[in-house]
């Protein structure tokens, strides 16, 4: 299984919103400056975000883009199907609205049971791996945070 780097920076993104700003909003240049990763690209996957309800934007000087809901709320399946659609190994998995799949060896092929099992363990532990663990993760790594200034007070 080969994950694009839409869905690979999708969960980069998101776990660095959780882990450096928790649902504060945060511009997407302080996200690219720590990840990486292009403005315009991030731009593009977090409209599929903002689709998949995962994400939300407000305007302004305090605004940008913050998580949708609190983030042990969000797992990697979420975010992998907005990016990618599904999370399935193989398309001869793929059997939508009930129509039968593309594979002429659909139910007679040992191999498709292995994509599916594999598929399910794979779903199961995505579905299990929240923005929270990653940031609990994180953190037991001694990954610093690098908090937002914008909300920081000096007295």
């Amino acid at each position: 299984m080969r994950l694009s780097t839409k869905s690979r920076y999708g969960v980069r993104a998101l776990f660095d919103m959780a882990y450096n700003s928790g649902t504060c909003p945060v511009k997407i240049m302080d996200i690219s400056r720590r990840q990486g990763i292009s403005p315009r690209y991030l731009e593009q996957i977090f409209q599929s975000l903002k689709k998949a309800g995962i994400l939300k934007s407000r305007r302004g000087s305090l605004g940008g883009y913050y998580l949708a809901r609190m983030p042990e709320q969000i797992t990697i399946k979420e975010i992998l199907e907005a990016a990618e659609g599904d999370t399935l190994l193989v398309d001869c998995l793929n059997k939508r609205n009930g129509q039968k799949s593309p594979c002429k060896f659909d139910t007679k092929c040992v191999t498709q049971t292995v994509w599916h099992d594999a598929t399910e363990t794979l779903d199961e532990y995505f579905s299990e791996t929240t923005l929270k663990s990653l940031c609990e993760k994180a953190k037991s790594m001694g990954i610093p945070k690098d908090y937002d200034h914008r909300f920081s007070y000096d007295i």
